[in-house]
């Protein structure tokens, strides 16, 4: 979360358009220029005005400066106050002091006349900093007026450019924060189309007030809402109920193959029979699919919390992932996938952790003593999209509104890890949970978890099935050079987008 506000006045705070397009129809008559449609003055809301004239009307800078004073002619007395507020405005502007923003205005207005605005809507109180244009016309560069906002802003402090945002409704906005190295929020409810923003490399778009509100206060509601007890049965539950109805499924698909292996012949595929042909044992196949009814039961239960989770947290993701992901982004979390997997693995073996764990032996024989494409299914498959509804779907969705992102990454890694039930799972699962998690808050979408959790257990349980072809991946050499694949790709992915400050 930042907390350094740089808002732009026109578009973002305020609908200027009666005063701006009335003044601009007054400064164009004197040139004898005729515009009884005020919509089409619109373009000059924003953006610098001697540009908007040079540009919309052919002038020259002498005649854009003598309509610059025409304009304000007007303005000075009547336009300036032909404006309003957008709805919600003093609203955002008060919750959003009530949690410590460091705010400014950052405008290519005049300062006089921005702060006249603020005071006469009784808004001036919100910012620490108010800058503007000159009225000679100098400092009406957005990156200029973004600069020594930050700068006033920021006083005897050291200025830290990752802690601010500039929000603003037109093009000019977005690149003069980007000049300065600021990231800029645009706002799709004033006079910038959704196209300009985005062709303008907008970091984010927001479409309302509320919308505006609610992203830059993200993750501080939730806090103040849920009790410590609250937040402790909200992760509990779900997890509780997952595992209780699992085992209930789990003894279920006993009796039903108990059942169906006392019903009929033969089924060698499922069953162990004794000479007399009398069931003795489910296979490992039996198993397997046991297992999966299991799993299967427990994401049932769930599903409809995750299915609510989910979207409340698309809907907050959907604020901060606008742009689609480059193609290589998605190569470099395969990479990143491939590589952590097979290097961990490795690693787990030639440490020795594996062989020091019972429970991980027994697990590794039962999941391997099964039809390779029927493990695929069920362990390669079935069981990461089913665990993903939990750890991904609810708890991480849930710890993220109110902990710090980190933090939540490691909680939901650590439920993940307890959950496997023995140390060699542990590890690895809490190391790929992490993994997971970055996944999903780099894309925004609840597949990238569950492609990375299918990619590795069906990449590790391939190389596993077969103790020849996993004794090929277990040497020094090859965990290195894996585990370096595997960082480099997280590398790359950060070096592309920050997600964590």
């Amino acid at each position: 979360m930042k907390n350094y506000l740089l808002f732009d006045l026109d578009g973002t705070l305020t609908d200027p358009k009666e005063g701006i397009c009335t003044c601009v129809q007054y400064a164009l008559s004197s040139f004898g220029i005729d515009e009884p449609d005020l919509d089409r003055l619109e373009p000059f809301i924003g953006p610098p005005l001697k540009d908007s004239f040079m540009e919309f009307y052919q002038m020259d800078e002498v005649q854009a400066e003598a309509a610059i004073e025409k304009y304000r002619e007007r303005f000075r007395d009547k336009g300036i106050f032909e404006n309003e507020l957008y709805t919600w405005v003093p609203e955002m502007l008060r919750a959003l002091n009530s949690k410590g923003m460091f705010m400014a205005v950052a405008s290519s207005k005049p300062t006089v006349f921005v702060q006249q605005i603020l005071e006469h809507f009784n808004i001036a109180k919100y910012f620490k900093v108010v800058v503007g244009s000159e009225l000679d016309g100098t400092r009406t560069d957005k990156a200029e007026v973004v600069e020594e906002a930050v700068r006033q802003l920021f006083g005897e402090k050291p200025v830290d450019k990752s802690k601010v945002y500039m929000i603003g409704d037109r093009r000019h906005d977005v690149e003069g924060a980007h000049a300065y190295g600021v990231e800029a929020v645009g706002v799709a409810y004033g006079y910038g189309s959704m196209d300009e923003l985005k062709e303008a490399r907008a970091d984010y778009i927001v479409r309302s007030v509320g919308e505006l509100q609610k992203f830059l206060l993200r993750g501080t509601e939730e806090t103040e809402k849920l009790t410590t007890f609250q937040r402790i049965w909200q992760l509990a539950l779900p997890f509780l109920l997952f595992v209780m109805v699992r085992n209930i499924g789990l003894n279920i698909g006993v009796v039903i193959l108990a059942t169906l292996g006392n019903s009929i012949s033969g089924g060698d595929f499922l069953f162990i029979r004794n000479a007399e042909g009398a069931l003795e044992q489910v296979t490992g196949n039996g198993s397997a699919i046991i297992s999966t009814i299991g799993i299967l039961a427990g994401a049932a239960a769930v599903f409809g919390i995750a299915k609510k989770t989910l979207a409340r947290t698309a809907n907050d993701m959907k604020l901060t992932h606008i742009k689609e992901e480059p193609g290589k982004s998605y190569l470099f979390m395969g990479i990143a996938s491939v590589g952590l997997a097979v290097g961990l693995n490795a690693l787990l073996e030639l440490t020795g952790v594996i062989n020091s764990s019972e429970t991980y032996q027994t697990v590794a024989e039962k999941q391997y003593a099964v039809a390779l494409p029927l493990g695929l299914i069920c362990f390669g498959i079935i069981a990461p999209i089913a665990e993903e509804l939990l750890f991904r779907g609810i708890i991480y969705s849930c710890v993220r509104r109110y902990m710090k992102p980190i933090a939540a990454m490691v909680m939901s890694a650590a439920f993940f890890a307890m959950y496997h039930g023995n140390s060699v799972q542990g590890i690895y699962a809490f190391a790929m949970g992490c993994l997971m998690v970055y996944a999903f808050e780099y894309f925004g979408d609840f597949r990238m978890p569950v492609a990375v959790h299918i990619i590795s257990n069906v990449l590790i349980y391939s190389i596993s099935y077969q103790p020849g072809t996993a004794a090929v991946f277990v040497n020094w050499p090859v965990c290195l050079v894996c585990l370096a694949f595997g960082v480099g790709g997280v590398w790359l992915l950060n070096r592309e987008k920050k997600i964590y400050g």
